[in-house]
C-alpha cells in the first residue's frame, strides 16, 4: 500500500506540470490585455506610454517562455505571485473565498452521503415497490433540477413564509457557528439535492448488480443474516462506484458553483472565478487553476486507498 502510494503521489508531478503548462499557454491565446482592461475599461484615458509601461512592470512584455520559467520556478517555492488586478498575493485572494466554497462542498458532501446511502440501498432491496419508484422520482428530480433554480425556490419559500432571508455576510464558523450554518445550510442543501440524487442511482445500480453475485447467494445458503449480508458483503463492494462518484462531485463542488453562488450572494471561488476571467488576471486564474487540478488529484488518490478499505479483495502490492 506504502508504495502504490507512493508511486501514485509522484505520477501527480507531471500531471500538475501538463496542467500548468496547459493553462499558462491557453490563457495568452485568449483575447484582450489586463492592462487595457485596467486602465482603459471604465472609459479612462491614458496614453500608449503608460499601457506599455505598466505591461513591463507587470513582466508582459518579456518573452513567454522566460514568463512561463518565472512562474514555474516561484510555484516550485509555493509563492503564485501577485494578483494583476488587485496587486494581492494570489494565495490570500485564494483564501479569502476557498474557505467559504470548502464548507459549503462538505457540507453538501454530508448531507449527500446521509441521504443517498439509505435511499439507494432501500430502492435496491425494494425494486418495484413504491419504495423504490418513490425514491427513482426523488432522484429524476434532482437530476433534472438545476441547482441554482432549486436555490432561488428555497430563497423564495423562506422569503414567501417566514418573511426572512439568510444573511449576506459570510461568518466563519468558528467565529459563530450559528451565523454561519444559517447563511451556509442553504445553499448546501440545494447543491446536495443533485449530489444525492446521483449517488443514490449509482449505489441502487451497483447493488441490484451486486446481490446477484455467486457469494451474495453462497452467504445466505449458509444462513447468514438478511441484514449482514446486505451491510457486511453487499453494500462494502457496492460503494466503491459510488465513491468515485462523491469524490469527484466533491472537486467539481469547490469551483463549479457559480451560479448558485450568484444566487445565494456567496462570494466563493467560483465568483472568483467569473471575476478574474473577465479580467484576463492570468495570475489568478493560473493559481486557481492549479489549486482546483490539486484537489482532483489528491482526491482520486484518496478513492484509490478507500476501495482497499470497502473490499479487502483489492490489494496493492504493485
Amino acid at each position: 500500500m506504502l508504495r502504490y502510494a507512493t508511486n501514485r503521489i509522484l505520477l501527480m508531478i507531471p500531471t500538475l506540470l501538463g496542467v500548468a503548462v496547459l493553462v499558462f499557454f491557453m490563457l495568452r491565446i485568449v483575447p484582450g490585455d489586463i492592462v487595457e482592461i485596467k486602465l482603459r475599461g471604465d472609459g479612462g484615458t491614458v496614453t500608449q506610454e503608460t499601457i506599455e509601461l505598466e505591461r513591463k512592470r507587470l513582466g508582459l512584455d518579456r518573452p513567454l517562455i522566460n514568463q512561463f520559467g518565472t512562474w514555474m520556478v516561484d510555484m516550485a517555492r509555493l509563492d503564485f505571485g501577485n494578483s494583476m488586478w488587485t496587486e494581492r498575493p494570489v494565495v490570500t485572494e485564494i483564501a479569502g473565498r476557498f474557505e467559504l466554497s470548502f464548507q459549503v462542498a462538505i457540507m453538501a458532501t454530508i448531507i449527500a452521503i446521509l441521504l443517498a446511502v439509505p435511499m439507494g440501498t432501500a430502492a435496491a432491496l425494494f425494486r418495484g415497490t413504491w419504495i423504490d419508484y418513490t425514491v427513482r422520482l426523488i432522484t429524476i428530480g434532482g437530476l433534472s433540477i438545476p441547482s441554482f433554480w432549486f436555490g432561488m425556490i428555497i430563497m423564495l419559500t423562506l422569503l414567501s413564509l417566514f418573511n426572512w432571508l439568510p444573511p449576506i455576510t459570510f461568518t466563519p464558523i468558528y467565529v459563530d457557528p450559528i451565523a454561519n450554518l444559517t447563511q451556509l445550510i442553504w445553499p448546501a442543501l440545494a447543491v446536495g439535492y443533485r449530489y444525492c440524487a446521483v449517488v443514490a442511482r449509482m449505489i441502487r445500480s451497483s447493488l441490484l448488480e451486486v446481490m446477484n453475485e455467486d457469494y451474495i447467494r453462497t452467504a445466505r445458503a449458509k444462513g447468514v443474516y438478511e441484514k449482514l449480508v446486505v451491510s457486511r458483503h453487499a453494500l462494502r463492494n457496492a460503494l466503491l462506484p459510488a465513491i468515485t462518484v462523491i469524490g469527484l462531485e466533491f472537486t467539481f463542488l469547490i469551483g463549479g458553483l457559480v451560479v448558485t453562488e450568484q444566487v445565494f450572494n456567496l462570494n466563493g471561488i467560483g465568483q472568483l472565478f467569473v471575476q478574474s476571467v473577465s479580467r484576463n488576471d492570468f495570475t489568478l486564474i493560473q493559481g486557481m487553476v492549479m489549486l482546483i487540478a490539486a484537489f482532483y488529484v489528491f482526491v482520486n488518490l484518496a478513492i484509490d486507498l478507500l476501495y482497499a478499505v470497502f473490499d479487502p479483495r483489492i490489494r496493492y502490492n504493485s
